[in-house]
């Protein structure tokens, strides 16, 4: 293939040549890294006070660079700064305009930097902000998960395991649950931002620089609570980016998890809940369908992000020290999972709050025609003296009993309950009736109302709590 003349690129007089233009598109990342150019702004920003701050430029100079990144932020905005292909990556259309527009002075931006730690720095100011966003849209989650618990403790709902009726619990507990796990998602991410929230600005391609910086001063210019140590480390550092990953990927699979139990419960087969028009789509053939696409698509999405997670640290398990080009490859992995998570926890939030009613007539109807009662009586037989595994092996019997005749366990008369044991009396029939199954779960975290009662109220305090890492 013969090469094409291509524009030459900005590093140095070191090459005679430019770049094959299909390279120089196989090279470039300014198509999706523009997505930093606020964070890269700010940076530099800091970047020019901590020069002027220490007089490797002067006072007036700094000015000139702060003034000049700030107008380019402004130009962004309004959508006059669309840096093409030939800018390469956003750090250097924003140092080129930046000269453009003050002239000599934007040369010296860049002193005592190098574009490997710049972009180290404008990941973590990203990931940042995307933690806190990602928090609120967890709590607001949460708070939507309370408003309808709340209105259901009384509900019953049969529970599962081994997706086989095990036990009913109230509804609100069942719900309780993944308050829970978004509440150790929030917590996660705020353990995670610590790592995130660490300086590499002044680490140089590698080694450091020569010039007399401070590197302190640019980290608390930019809220910084730390440097790193190495400037090895802190150019080649991506062990934040896999820790935001690898919790990305838990909070779209516990969404995933919601999200399968909502479009079982949604079926015919269940009927558990009916799925409000806000939130359903219909079939282009069947006019009788109504289809759970919100959920449906959370989990499908969960794969993409479990993808991500995968292909980073991929990435980084060959990659020797210190900065190396594959790290180009992290941004898209980030973006991609961000707007991800961003639009599973929206979607979920809308469904739980709007596009949901739970069919309380049919839940009552199911918790009422199933075995899922069978453990109290072994429970009953226990507070009489009955020692459990023999308990266990009477309800067995009573339990085969009642299949062999069609026949529930509330169906069997006092009779035929004392000709499996004497101790049973007219209270067995108290004892497994549903409501009375939950209630006596009195244990802490039980499905007990008077517990999940105590669980509400204690979850809604730890929302208003601060996170602690």
């Amino acid at each position: 293939m013969t090469a094409t003349p291509s524009t030459p690129q900005p590093w140095s007089q070191r090459f005679e040549s430019a770049l094959h233009p299909a390279i120089v598109q196989f090279n470039a990342s300014i198509g999706f890294d523009i997505e930093l150019i606020e964070y890269d702004l700010t940076g530099s920003q800091a970047h020019a006070q901590m020069l002027a701050q220490v007089g490797i430029i002067s006072a007036e100079e700094g000015e000139q660079l702060v003034r000049g990144l700030e107008q380019i932020r402004q130009e962004y905005r309004a959508g006059e700064f669309k840096p093409g292909l030939d800018a390469e990556d956003v750090h250097f259309a924003v140092e080129r305009r930046l000269t453009q527009l003050i002239g000599d002075a934007g040369k010296k931006l860049h002193t005592a930097r190098s574009r490997n730690d710049q972009v180290g720095t404008d990941i973590r100011l990203y990931l940042r902000d995307q933690i806190r966003q990602i928090q609120a849209q967890l709590a607001a989650f949460q708070t939507v998960l309370l408003d309808l618990a709340q209105r259901h403790v009384e509900t019953l709902i049969p529970g599962y395991t081994h997706l086989q009726r095990a036990q009913p619990v109230s509804l609100a507990h069942h719900l309780l649950a993944y308050f829970e796990m978004a509440q150790r998602d929030r917590q996660r991410l705020e353990e995670i931002y610590t790592r995130v929230n660490i300086s590499p600005l002044g680490s140089g391609a590698l080694a450091g620089t020569p010039h007399p910086i401070d590197r302190h001063y640019s980290a608390r210019l930019l809220h910084f609570d730390a440097v790193y140590a190495n400037s090895l480390d802190g150019v080649s550092d991506r062990d934040f980016a896999i820790e935001f990953l690898a919790a990305s990927s838990l909070i779209v699979m516990h969404l995933s998890r919601l999200s399968e139990e909502v479009i079982l419960w949604a079926s015919q087969e269940f009927g558990f809940v009916s799925l409000k028009d806000a939130c359903a789509t219909g079939s282009s053939i069947m006019p009788q369908k109504k289809n759970p696409d919100v959920p449906e698509l959370v989990r499908g999405k969960t794969g993409r992000v479990f993808g991500h997670l995968q292909a980073l640290l991929v990435l980084m398990k060959g990659l020797p020290l210190a900065y190396n080009k594959d790290l180009q490859e992290d941004k898209e992995a980030l973006f991609d999972s961000v707007r991800t998570v961003k639009a599973c926890l929206e979607a979920m939030t809308i469904l739980i709050s709007e596009g949901l009613s739970f069919r309380t007539e049919r839940l009552a109807q199911a918790v009422n025609e199933d075995f899922s009662n069978a453990t109290d009586v072994a429970d009953y037989l226990a507070s009489k003296g009955v020692p459990f595994r023999e308990a266990y092996n009477i309800v067995g019997s009573v339990v085969k009993t009642c299949l062999a005749q069609g026949i529930l366990l509330k169906d069997l008369s006092l009779e035929s309950w004392q000709s499996f044991h004497p101790v049973f009396e007219a209270d067995i029939f108290t004892t497994i009736e549903p409501r009375q199954v939950v209630a006596a779960r009195k244990s802490y975290g039980g499905t007990g109302f008077e517990q999940v009662r105590n669980q509400l109220e204690a979850a809604k305090q730890r929302l208003t709590q601060p996170l602690k890492a």
